[in-house]
């Protein structure tokens, strides 16, 4: 699957709606399914748009935006946090894996002084492990208890790619 990654833009906001408002895209996500359009351009305006590495996900050939991905900053500039949303109409097509290939093979040249990336993914979320195995990452172990969910605490799983490693094709 060819995807590309551009940055957000305003005119984006139907688009992201789609799986911003989805419960089942929300389910392993940190935030609760969006429930109006004009919060998702909230969102969008404050947080997507002044972001130092937030990707629109989009299908090789078109421009509409299928998913995110984005590099969340660390407390340590050498390390940060990959995360990842796809619509669900576009799930088990290996659209997720190219985008998180495609973000890894541009984010240690465009982040000044990354050399490590993780991915922390919840235990029970077996399609994002296979993201993240696919395209690269290794896992490090369990985090158990590690973050508050949606009413519990959660173990997540510890997936780090290091500048140097390969890319899988």
């Amino acid at each position: 699957m060819e995807v590309t990654l551009r940055r957000f833009e305003l005119l984006d906001v139907d688009a992201m709606m789609t799986w911003a408002s989805d419960p089942e895209v929300a389910a392993f996500c940190r935030w609760e399914p969006y429930a109006s359009t004009e919060s998702v351009l909230a969102y969008l305006r404050d947080t997507v748009l002044p972001h130092p590495w937030f990707r629109a996900i989009c299908l090789a050939g078109d421009g509409r935006p299928v998913g995110a991905v984005s590099l969340e900053p660390t407390a340590d500039a050498c390390r940060g946090e990959l995360g990842y949303v796809l619509a669900r109409a576009h799930w088990g097509q290996g659209v997720a894996t190219a985008a998180v290939r495609r973000a890894l093979a541009a984010v240690f040249g465009e982040v000044e002084g990354l050399s490590r990336v993780e991915a922390l993914v919840d235990v029970d979320n077996a399609a994002s492990h296979r993201v993240v195995e696919k395209a690269g990452f290794r896992r490090e172990g369990v985090l158990r208890r590690h973050y508050w969910h949606k009413g519990r605490a959660r173990d997540l799983v510890m997936y780090s790619f290091v500048s140097g490693d390969p890319l899988p094709q």
